[in-house]
């Protein structure tokens, strides 16, 4: 009887060896936000632009004025928004703003740029996709070229981890492009 338990385990353990390991396909989070929809912001600032309904304005903790913060409870993110007025300034502003995005290339796997004209309203800038493990996923300047500068940058509340960030990173892409788009200067 001792003999024939053995065979049956032995048989099993032969049986359940013989299938196929196949490894598991990479995927990403299904997560799913709402669509975005969008409110004039006017703050006492020398600009004003369209923001996500769910994003929240908090102060900066930089007591400068007009730095502030989009904050996205439901993504655990936030955009940080810098204006800084043009004094003579420019070039030093602009290479800032464009080594910003090269600080990231030790975690990054690339960065694009994308160039950002609206000659109608006097709006000019780039938007800079970063990818990888990098703490920010874009960042983005915008400028008339004489009197205003304005740099935001999206920032998680976790540690980088490119593959569980896609699908918020993506939301907040696209809702900087949407503030580019509609930053108006005042007069």
């Amino acid at each position: 009887m001792k003999k024939l338990i053995v065979l049956f385990f032995i048989g099993i353990g032969f049986v359940a060896c013989n299938e196929d390991q196949q490894p598991k396909p990479k995927a990403f989070l299904a997560l799913e936000y709402p669509e975005p929809e969008y409110e004039m912001v006017s703050l006492n600032c020398p600009f004003y632009f369209e923001k996500n309904k769910i994003a929240q304005i908090a102060p900066s903790e930089n007591p400068h004025h007009c730095w502030f913060n989009l904050e996205y409870p439901l993504l655990n993110g936030t955009i940080f928004i810098t204006y800084k007025p043009v004094d003579g300034n420019l070039k030093k502003l602009l290479i800032d703003a464009q080594k910003l995005p090269l600080q990231h290339t030790i975690k990054a796997s690339g960065i694009d740029g994308e160039t950002y004209t609206n000659e109608l309203h006097n709006v000019y800038g780039t938007f800079y996709e970063v990818a990888g493990d990098a703490a920010s996923q874009a960042q983005f300047y915008v400028t008339d070229s004489t009197d205003h500068f304005l740099t935001g940058s999206i920032y998680f509340n976790v540690q980088p981890n490119f593959d569980s960030i896609v699908p918020a990173a993506e939301y907040l892409k696209n809702d900087i492009r949407h503030l580019m788009e509609t930053v108006r200067w005042r007069e």
